[in-house]
């Protein structure tokens, strides 16, 4: 079983890559998604028609409309307990991040953290580690894997060629632990969201400030039409707010093309980017290690080097 990952309106990417990554698990004969949430019907139809599911489960309650993870795990775990599924993942998101290891002690299972690839024999797994300077190969024996994938390392699922069946799942059956959903601080904006954007321009300390952010690197984001991020240290600096930084601490991306302003290229940073598909790097220093990754490199001043670019893109 796939837990989707959505906003109760429309499906995440992250969703299409995660189902790759589980279509592929050796044995796998049937691959349920369930679509938690509240109002989400649509959803659950945009899941039916992804290839590779098999069922789509459809849970929607009150308290699910903002799941929490002793409220979500509660609810695995009652599923678990009467499908009994052989494998349970999720996205690598806050939630999945919160609610697998919950599901897991109750199960009595060790978790398998952040995958990037599955294989060919049942119940091996390969993750990074050390900021993805190691790639660690494991082996569950355990009779429930409970897995968060990261969705970058995995392509979307195509279109089926016909839709799965959707089926109600009985919400009546646990009870949350207390913990409630009060709020979301989240700023709503039309541009790109960074972790789903094609393309994403990310500034580091070399912007010096977060006025630049604005004056220097927003103009070349609208220009492109990409995303903006921000290194660990540009976070920190109090540049631009946390919800930007993309890393080992941050958000991981995997875009088409990436390009790095001003970024140094510490590991740290270099963890939550360097599977784009193109990077290019602008930086005055000609020994930065982020050119090391970079495929494509300029060596200058970026308050010179971006409105120029800046300006041939208008």
């Amino acid at each position: 079983m796939l837990i989707a990952d959505h906003d109760n309106k429309s499906l995440s990417k992250a969703t299409l890559q995660c189902v790759s990554a589980a279509a592929s698990l050796p044995g796998s004969e049937r691959l349920d998604v369930l679509v938690l949430g509240k109002g989400c019907e649509a959803v659950a139809k945009e899941v039916a028609g992804v290839a590779g599911v098999g069922k789509v489960l459809l849970a929607e309650s009150d308290q699910l409309e903002h799941p929490v993870a002793d409220t979500t795990s509660e609810l695995l775990k009652a599923m678990q307990a009467s499908s009994s599924y052989g494998v349970i993942a999720g996205n690598a998101s806050s939630l999945m991040k919160e609610t697998l290891p919950r599901l897991s002690a109750s199960l009595d299972v060790q978790p398998i953290a952040d995958i990037i690839a599955v294989g060919s024999e049942e119940g091996v797994f390969s993750r990074p580690m050390y900021a993805g300077n190691a790639i660690a190969t494991v082996k569950s024996k355990d009779s429930v894997k409970v897995l968060t994938i990261r969705p970058t390392a995995f392509e979307a699922a195509a279109a089926a060629a016909s839709p799965a069946a959707v089926e109600k799942v009985d919400t009546a059956v646990f009870e949350s632990a207390g913990i409630e959903w009060v709020s979301d601080s989240e700023k709503t904006s039309d541009k790109p969201q960074l972790s789903s954007a094609n393309r994403v321009v990310s500034g580091g300390r070399g912007l010096k400030n977060g006025e630049n952010f604005e004056k220097v690197l927003e103009p070349l984001c609208d220009a492109m039409n990409a995303a903006m991020g921000a290194s660990r240290a540009a976070v920190d600096a109090g540049f631009v707010p946390n919800e930007l930084q993309v890393g080992q601490t941050g958000k991981v991306v995997a875009p088409e093309l990436y390009v790095a302003v001003g970024i140094s290229g510490a590991i740290q940073h270099l963890a939550g980017m360097k599977d784009s598909k193109t990077i290019v790097a602008i930086n005055k220093d000609a020994d930065a290690p982020i050119f090391q990754v970079a495929d494509y490199g300029l060596v200058g001043d970026l308050f010179d080097e971006v409105p120029a670019m800046t300006k041939k893109l208008s």
